[in-house]
């Protein structure tokens, strides 16, 4: 690998001489060629760095450039890289490079070099440069690449769009055998090197016109600045000849003035410097500001204009504006972070204020941000506790801080840690430069107060060893030693208690250190004042004790005993003549015994100090006196102490039991508490005990003071029961009165309350009465009446109606566009194919392209937008005739069995054909609920008829192909449910499929070939390995085994996530296809009582999974489950991966192990038995569905009651076609002469020709195109509006249910205005006038509702005029009809006409069922022409696609020179094209090789006399082989290189040629790639 040196040690060229040795002619030559080879080498280095900066991406290394290069992918990049509006990513073929690395070069990656050439010329690159695509991809010429590259890098810099490439050569290092290698390369191809020196030069020639139009536009700069207007200047300034950047034209005036005053001052240094030249020898530019010069000026004042915006964005106060300023690049400012807008924004406003003029000049902010930025990243890493980042940032020379010591930058950050959070706790978010100053400074001077601390330490422990405690107190008192509270007083007492805790420490062996510590001395002290204050307490309770009892002033004695420092709460009040009498006796005692005493008080402090006081002097001291006589008559402090708490106990047990609750707390507060607390509990517990007993004392004593009170009541009431009847009298009134208007009051408060609750009542009065009329079998009249106005028809009903049909007409018109669509794309894949095999012409292929484009741009759009208007755009002699056929087409529609039974009268093929066109047509492709039902009503009576007809075993369903279960699966897969699958598999199969990484081969055999072709391919030597072995063999190899087992593994985890994705999907699932398979379960069964559950499963199972699903799965891409860009495929590995998840979940929906010739896959039966029982239960879910009438609320009467009838799009063909088949098949479909269908094909007549159904004049007789135009009439759509032969006409009904639908309107209408509580009393009671009247408005009403209906929308003329009869004649009429209907048993009267009642409640049901289902069509009929939207548009970027590769095509046919790998109209390339010359090896040779392997009947020593000529043909990758033996030629064969790799791929190792000779076949391709590849 190439590495830089240092430009001192730069290495010696090879061109030079190096030593004072002579170099002969041949080694001087060696010389030049090494030299050549290592200066293309730094030129491929040189352009390698360059191309690595521009595309940020790390290219392959030096020596392996060229070969990366050749598939054009790093070239496409770079070309979107300086021309992204020419070349986007998606545009470049193989971006990622995967196809790349799996199967090498594939002619699509020319794509990739022709958009670079094509990017070069877009942005003006002398095509003096270029490379041919040959040279790149073939490998032609690829240093002529590496030239247009540094020509393009020179261009590019020119253009400011990239960086200018480095001078590597002497500056890089390469080993002497890569240097070897690609000067052999460079000699192989004989490849004269180009002038890489040059391209500065040839460059600056070819854009000679681009200089002079700069020199112009500078010019016209400097003309336009003398003249002083400032908007012609800033028009010239944005010339883009001018080659400047960011011109603003807000500053104009700047920029004239700025330009002004440099102009002047230029033009004034050169008048000084040409006084003394002559005008011929003066530089125009020495007057004239430069290119340069501008555009520096100009960055002068776009960075002044910068500081002013940034000065005034500082005054706002919006951190998010100072923030965007202080980023534009014009402040020409360091970087600034966007986390920390408010620390910029606060400190440059301080700065701002602390400057005078109250604005910061440039290098004044060029200083702060750079500060605050450092500041800012130190914060940042504050908060993210990362001390090694604090730690670096502190270090940091840009932050600036004083005092900061290295050493202790640990510190520095442990503190700026603390400190950080403690500010985040106080809402602050950052903190300030001063902040993290002054906290610097505090470390610092905490070490050095810790260093001065260390030298005191040592003066006091010296001290204390020397024992001398004025020289302790001194070391106490030093400043640096900070220990508190000394008393100087205290010093003796201060050296006993730190030299007893010294010895004590010393004592411990734990203790590893010898000294007192700072906080150890503390201590000490703080221990020694606390001796000092206890000591002092106990003499002030010594002294006044002792002098009360001198004085016998008992009335202070109290006083006295409180200053005592233990506990006080022992001295009762109540005691304090017992403590006096007591303790006056005790000391009495003591001065009996004394005879002699001093002044002297001692006392022992925690038994190890004494503490000295003198009673004369009131002086108190640690140090002993030097005549201590002690005052023996006064009592001591612990004999105080001792009398106090026996006086105290003897109260406390006097007075226990009789105390008060107050007393007790004192006495608990007293040393004897916790005995009181005892005693306490005790009694408690004894009255817990004893509740009962005080429960029933304190109730009697309650019961006999109540029952005194109440015998006092009853007296006094006794003696007033007059008074008393009036004052209740009166209250019950005032109570009543009150009430009544507090509640009229809170009614009127409350009206809205009120309103609502009335809403509710009537609500839920509505609702028993709709639920009366859903749920009651038999309804009364009175809740009818309530709900008929349901039936009427709105005008968003008749909008909706309208929609539909016309989304339903786009949808099959868009099913069937995308159908011929796709047809021609397939062909026009077909030719594509044949073209590249040079099977047929490109004139062939553009010819097709021309026809597909005319269908693209508008054929197909103006055969579907024909007039389809139905019979009213026809003649009126047609009329009839298409009348007829609506009838005929609405009974195919509704009976099914007629074509249930013409499918099977006809050959498959023909079937196939007439489903795809004229089934689905009829059925409109089951655009709504009607015809969606009426078509799986279809597919149950063929499936039923081909099951009792055709199926002679179980089995034969799923081993044979049924036509109806095909007709089922291509149904569903068609536009109503491709969605459907792309939403239950798309995810898996492109999670699958973007899996690099994922190989799964569970075939033995061709993952060991594959292993041996990696192998050989690798080597370029024969293996020795077998190269044909059986599955067994295979096994053998710990290789395959290891590849096999990760196979498997790999298998079982993507089969999971199919799996998954198709159970829990089953709501997915379309109804349809589930429908079918539980009929034809039930089917099976029926016929074959004895199949078991699990065989009527797998039958579902095939047709759900492998008829449905599986074939989505191993093809994607052809059933459009996922998107597929432009000419993009899916690879072989990619649907091997995939066929293996469909074999395995084949097997396991039929429950098949692996067994046989899969026996190596038998590790994964037991998955299979647990996969096929999660199947097993999804297909018996899968069948539980309701019935279609259930489902689509379907009825015999349901076409009677829509708006609309029923519409189909059909073509003059088809209906033709329809007519033909039904003649042919007459006899077989409908076998009674009486039969309908029988009687409107009498009605037809014989089969009408186009020319004669469209009647005359539809075609100029005379027209030569006559048949053209009527084959293209042919496929003209119209519309026809199916009718039943017998729907009501004029006149009477004909039948009993066309007379019921009759009657229920009568019946309507005569209920909507008069009441009645059944249908018998309402007939019978005469109409008023004023109900004759509301029904007369109601009718002209309706009459005006009717005529906005549309035509189709429309009652026939019959129902309209009964609907014009009075009340009077309505009701005698509907007394016919019901006598009538009574007699065809529809009614009866004895249940009151109950029935048709029921009949009119299930209509009113139906109607809002139906405007619920149609809301839904419309919106699954938006969804469904949607995705044909889409589809179309895929097909139309497919055309768009094949479009772009056509002109690639007959652009390289107009090429000069260039080798020709298409034939024009078969004639063979011009003379004088450079043929490769023929490549010669004997038998013996190729059979060292490895390429033979052995001749037949001849033995290996006769090798050498035959002769192998390999010739490579004018079609490209044909090759003749001529044979010789002893010089004689034998036989010619010819090789195909794709025939070879396609033997490759399918693993075949060793072929045949001349019948007779043996070879291998991955090294002769391996030779064939090398000598004429040159691979």
């Amino acid at each position: 690998m190439p590495h830089e040196e240092l430009p001192s040690l730069q290495r010696p060229r090879y061109g030079s001489i190096v030593d004072d040795e002579r170099l002969s002619a041949e080694e001087m030559d060696e010389r030049r060629r090494q030299n050549i080879a290592y200066e293309y080498l730094c030129h491929l280095e040189e352009a390698k760095r360059w191309m690595e900066v521009c595309l940020v991406e790390e290219l392959p290394p030096t020596t392996e450039l060229e070969e990366g290069l050749r598939n054009g992918v790093y070239l496409a990049k770079l070309a979107k890289f300086f021309a992204p509006k020419m070349v986007s990513e998606k545009k470049i073929y193989d971006v990622e490079q995967t196809r790349y690395k799996k199967s090498g070069l594939h002619f699509r990656h020319t794509d990739n070099t022709v958009q670079w050439l094509r990017a070069m010329e877009a942005i003006g690159l002398p095509k003096i440069f270029y490379p041919e695509t040959t040279d790149v991809y073939d490998r032609k010429n690829i240093p002529r690449m590496i030239y247009c590259i540094h020509a393009l890098s020179l261009y590019l810099f020119k253009l400011g769009i990239a960086p200018q490439i480095q001078d590597l050569l002497g500056k890089v290092d390469f080993t002497e055998e890569e240097i070897s290698n690609m000067r052999k390369e460079l000699e192989k191809y004989g490849i004269q090197m180009p002038a890489f020196s040059k391209i500065g030069g040839i460059l600056a020639n070819e854009l000679s016109v681009d200089e002079a139009a700069l020199h112009a536009a500078v010019i016209a700069i400097n003309e336009a600045i003398e003249k002083g207007v400032a908007k012609q200047t800033i028009i010239t300034l944005r010339n883009p000849n001018a080659v400047l950047t960011c011109v603003d034209d807000s500053l104009s005036q700047e920029y004239q003035k700025e330009l002004w005053e440099a102009k002047k001052k230029k033009e004034e240094s050169a008048k000084l410097k040409n006084s003394c030249i002559s005008e011929e020898e003066r530089d125009a530019y020495e007057e004239l500001l430069t290119q340069a010069e501008i555009q520096s000026n100009i960055s002068t004042v776009n960075r002044m204009a910068a500081v002013d915006h940034i000065n005034a964005v500082l005054q706002e106060g919006d951190p998010e504006n100072t923030l965007l300023a202080l980023k534009k690049p014009e402040a020409q400012l360091p970087a600034v972070y966007p986390f920390a807008a408010v620390m910029y924004q606060n400190e440059l406003f301080n700065l701002q204020k602390q400057n005078t003029s109250n604005y910061l000049a440039h290098e004044e902010l060029l200083i702060a941000v750079e500060m605050l930025s450092a500041v800012a990243l130190l914060n940042q890493a504050l908060e993210s506790s990362d001390l090694v980042a604090v730690q670096n940032q502190l270090r940091s020379p840009t932050i600036g801080f004083n005092n900061l010591d290295e050493a202790h930058v640990d510190r520095y950050a442990d503190a700026l840690l603390s400190v950080k959070q403690e500010a985040l706790s106080q809402g602050q978010d950052t903190l300030s430069w001063n902040e993290i100053q002054n906290c610097i400074d505090m470390i610092n001077n905490q070490i050095q107060e810790e260093n001065d601390r260390m030298v005191v330490l040592g003066y006091i422990n010296e001290a204390i060893d020397a024992g001398n405690p004025l020289k302790t107190l001194d070391t106490l008192l030093l400043p640096t030693a900070n220990i508190r509270d000394v008393d100087p007083d205290c010093a003796q007492h201060y050296q006993d208690v730190l030299f007893y805790t010294k010895s004590q420490k010393l004592g411990d062996p734990k203790n590893v250190s010898k000294v007192l510590w700072l906080d150890e001395i503390q201590q000490a002290i703080n221990e020694a004042n606390v001796d000092e204050n206890r000591a002092k307490q106990w003499v002030t309770l010594v002294v006044d004790v002792n002098e009360c009892l001198d004085r016998k002033q008992s009335d202070h004695i109290l006083t006295a005993l409180k200053s005592s420092p233990s506990n006080i709460h022992n001295i009762l009040p109540e005691c304090a003549n017992k403590y006096y009498d007591t303790l006056v006796k005790a000391k009495e005692s003591k001065t009996d015994n004394e005879s002699s005493e001093g002044s002297w008080v001692t006392l022992n402090v925690q038994e190890k100090y004494n503490y000295y006081y003198n009673t004369d002097s009131k002086e108190g001291s640690w140090v002993p006196p030097e005549l201590c006589l002690s005052k023996e008559s006064w009592l001591t402090g612990e004999e105080i102490e001792d009398i106090v708490e026996e006086v105290t106990s003897d109260y406390i047990r006097e007075k226990l039991w009789s105390a008060s609750e107050d007393l007790l707390v004192r006495f608990e507060a007293t040393t004897l508490g916790p005995a009181l607390r005892e005693e306490f509990e005790a009694r408690k517990a004894f009255l817990y005990e004893q509740t009962e007993s005080v429960v029933k004392i304190q109730a009697f004593w309650k019961g006999f003071k109540q029952r005194q009170e109440y015998l006092h009541r009853q007296q006094v009431f006794a003696g007033n029961v007059d008074s008393v009847v009036k004052i209740q009298s009166w209250f019950r009134m005032v109570t009543a009165r009150k009430s009544y208007l507090s509640r009229l009051r809170y009614f009127e408060d409350h009206k809205n309350e009120i309103v609502k609750i009335q809403s509710l009542l009537r609500a839920s009065k509505a609702r028993d009465d709709y639920k009366a009329l859903v749920g009651s079998e038999n309804p009364p009249l009175t809740v009818i009446r309530k709900f008929v106005y349901l039936l009427d028809q709105s005008d968003l009903d008749f909008q909706e109606e309208l929609e539909v049909a016309r989304l339903r007409e786009e949808v099959v018109t868009k099913i069937r566009a995308n159908q011929q669509l796709e047809k021609d794309l397939n062909l026009m894949d077909i030719k594509i194919g044949l073209l590249v095999k040079n099977r047929i012409t490109l004139e062939d292929v553009i010819s097709h392209r021309k026809k597909l484009n005319k269908k693209k741009g508008g054929e197909i759009e103006i055969l579907n937008n024909t007039d389809n208007k139905g019979i009213k755009s026809l003649s009126k002699e047609r009329r009839k005739t298409l009348e007829t056929y609506q009838q005929l087409f609405y009974l195919l529609q509704t009976k099914p069995s007629y074509l249930a039974k013409l499918i099977f009268q006809m050959p498959q093929n023909k079937s196939t054909k007439f489903m795809d066109t004229v089934i689905f047509t009829l059925y409109n492709y089951a655009s709504n609920q009607r015809e969606e039902y009426l078509l799986l009503k279809l597919f149950k009576t063929a499936l039923e008829e081909e099951i009792k007809s055709k199926v002679d075993q179980v089995q034969d369903i799923v081993t044979g192909n049924p036509t109806v279960i095909k007709m089922v699966v291509s149904f569903n897969r068609g536009a109503r449910g491709q969605n459907t699958l792309r939403q239950l598999l798309a995810p898996v199969v492109k999670e699958i499929i973007e899996d690099k990484a994922l190989v799964i081969n569970t075939n033995p055999v061709e993952v060991y070939k594959a292993w041996v072709n990696q192998l050989e391919t690798q080597t370029g030597e024969a293996s020795k390995l077998p190269y044909d072995v059986t599955t067994e063999q295979a096994l053998t190899y710990p290789e395959v085994k290891n590849k096999l087992e990760a196979s498997i593994e790999n298998l079982r985890k993507v089969t999971d996530k199919v799996l998954g994705s198709i159970i829990s999907s089953l709501d997915l699932l379309p109804y349809g296809l589930r429908y079918i398979a539980k009929v034809l379960k039930n089917s099976i069964r029926e016929k074959f009582p004895d199949a078991t559950e699990e065989e009527l499963l797998k039958i579902v199972g095939n047709l759900l999974y492998y008829r449905y699903m599986n074939p989505a799965i191993v093809a994607p891409d052809g059933f459009d489950i996922i998107d597929m860009t432009a000419g993009g495929q899916i690879n072989s590995n990619q649907r091997r991966n995939l066929g293996s998840v469909a074999k395995v979940l084949q097997h396991a929906a039929s429950n098949k192990l692996f067994e046989g010739e899969n026996e190596h896959l038998s590790s994964m039966n037991n998955y299979l038995s647990e996969t096929y029982q999660e199947f097993r239960k999804y297909f018996q879910e899968a069948c539980d569905v309701p019935e279609p009438e259930e489902k689509f609320n379907m009825d015999k009467y349901t076409d009677l009651v829509t708006v609309s009838k029923p519409v189909i799009y059909i073509s003059i063909e088809e209906i033709i076609n329809t007519h033909l088949l039904l003649l042919e098949h007459q006899d077989a479909i409908a076998t009674e002469k009486s039969d309908l269908l029988n009687e409107l094909l009498e009605s037809l007549g014989e089969v009408p020709t186009v020319e004669s159904f469209l009647g005359e004049g539809a075609v100029d007789p005379n027209d030569p195109n006559k048949e053209n135009t009527l084959n293209q009439l042919s496929k003209t759509e119209i519309s026809l509006s199916l009718t039943s032969k017998y729907d009501v006409k004029d006149g009477e009904a004909v039948d009993g249910r066309s007379l019921m639908i009759k009657t229920k309107k009568l019946i309507i209408d005569v209920t909507r205005n008069q009441p009645g509580s059944t249908l018998t009393e309402i007939l019978e009671t005469p109409a008023t006038g004023q109900q004759e009247l509301e029904h007369a408005k109601d009718m002209e009403s309706r009459a005006v509702v009717d005529s906005r209906t549309p035509e189709e929308g429309k009652q026939s003329q019959a129902v309209i005029e009964d609907a014009r009869l009075p009340l009077e004649q309505k009701k005698r009429k509907i007394q016919r009809n019901l006598r009538t209907l009574e007699q065809t048993g529809h009614v009866s009267s004895k249940n009151k006409y109950q029935d048709i009642l029921n009949e009119i409640a299930k209509d009113i049901r139906n109607q809002r069922i139906h405007r619920k289902l149609r809301k839904a069509e419309l919106s699954k009929l938006q969804q469904t022409l949607n995705a044909l939207n889409k589809k179309a548009a895929f097909y139309e970027d497919q055309i768009n696609y094949y479009d772009t590769y056509i002109k690639t095509c007959v652009d390289n046919l107009k090429r000069k020179n260039s080798r020709r790998s298409i034939k024009l109209d078969g004639k063979a390339e011009p003379k004088g094209t450079k043929r490769v010359k023929p490549v010669r090896y004997t038998a013996a040779k190729l059979h060292d090789k490895g390429v033979l392997l052995g001749i037949d009947d001849l033995q290996t020593n006769q090798f050498k006399n035959v002769m192998f000529d390999i010739i490579a043909t004018e079609d490209m990758g044909i090759f003749d082989v001529r044979s010789k033996f002893l010089g004689v030629e034998m036989e010619k064969v010819q090789l195909n290189i794709q025939d070879l790799l396609q033997m490759q791929y399918e693993g075949v190792a060793v072929m045949k040629m001349f019948d007779k000779v043996k070879v291998n076949v991955n090294l002769l391709i391996y030779l064939l790639n090398k000598k004429f590849y040159g691979k």
